[in-house]
């Protein structure tokens, strides 16, 4: 299986859509690639893949070798400036045009779920973030069969990271989310709340543009961890959209970059624990190892 090199998998997660799993998986990788870590990102959110244009990477295409389909490099490992090598797999890279509708059933959609997780060459990686689609679909289904049945003993177990947004219509659909990992056994990370307040560019003023806390208190709710709050930052479309220099590099200078290191330091250092506590499944022990 092609992930046998994969040291941590993490999926990211939300029962809404909307609420920036995307993005979040962008900056979360970025940050894990300036603390040193090597790693992958598996855009898996096929009728709209996100990845290809926050990288920049849109015209980019998808080379088969003998042992499979290489993911298409960010940047290569950078000792100067202190990061390691980040790739990435998306369906965006498949398509013939950006604007081609993915009209699929569910068969063909966990066909190519399943084809993406043996037939892509990762190589060694201790991270591999999998951007996931909203809800609980197909795509879930067969990320979470294929994931826990197909275990390596050089792998660690599948962990997941929810993402909200601070809002009660937010929160109360991505409870799901959280009762999808606990009926799969899937252990919690934590969970991110992102939008939580507007940073104003003029006088750095944080306003509760979408409320606050209420990530924290599903959090709290679930007994799972609660990583931190993502403010909306004005200076976000500048990096992604920004062509001077590496992407990383623009991201390290954005004021978003102290927020995803501390995140980012509290997953590396989860890991590092070995295990995690995961969410009681119905009728099952309160915690899991990693």
């Amino acid at each position: 299986m092609s992930l046998d090199g994969v040291g941590q998998i993490i999926l990211i997660l939300s029962g809404k859509g909307g609420v920036g799993k995307s993005t979040v998986t962008t900056q979360l990788a970025l940050s894990l690639s300036l603390l040193g870590k090597r790693t992958g990102i598996l855009d898996i959110d096929l009728t709209g893949p996100s990845i290809p244009h926050l990288f920049g990477l849109e015209p980019a295409k998808v080379t088969q070798a003998p042992t499979g389909w290489l993911p298409v490099p960010i940047h290569a490992a950078n000792a100067a400036i202190g990061t390691a090598a980040l790739s990435c797999m998306s369906l965006g890279f498949l398509l013939r045009d950006r604007a081609d509708a993915v009209i699929w059933r569910g068969p063909k959609k966990t066909a190519m779920v399943r084809q993406f997780l043996t037939d892509i060459a990762w190589g060694e990686l201790d991270f591999l973030l999998i951007d996931t689609p909203p809800g609980t679909s197909d795509e879930h289904i067969s990320l979470a069969e294929t994931l826990l049945l197909r275990q390596s003993p050089t792998r660690s177990t599948p962990t997941a990271l929810i993402v909200t947004t601070p809002q009660a219509v937010s929160t109360s659909d991505v409870r799901k989310e959280l009762n999808f990992c606990k009926k799969t056994e899937i252990p919690v990370l934590g969970v991110v709340e992102n939008m939580s307040g507007f940073v104003c560019p003029c006088c750095g003023v944080c306003t509760n543009v979408f409320s606050k806390g209420g990530g924290r208190a599903m959090a709290a709710e679930f007994g799972v961890r609660f990583l931190g709050e993502v403010p909306v930052e004005g200076e976000w479309g500048g990096v992604v959209e920004g062509r001077e220099g590496l992407l990383v590099e623009r991201f390290r200078a954005c004021a978003l970059w102290p927020v995803f290191q501390r995140i980012a330091g509290e997953v590396i250092a989860i890991q590092a624990q070995t295990t995690t506590v995961a969410m009681p499944a119905e009728g099952g022990n309160d915690a899991a190892t990693s």
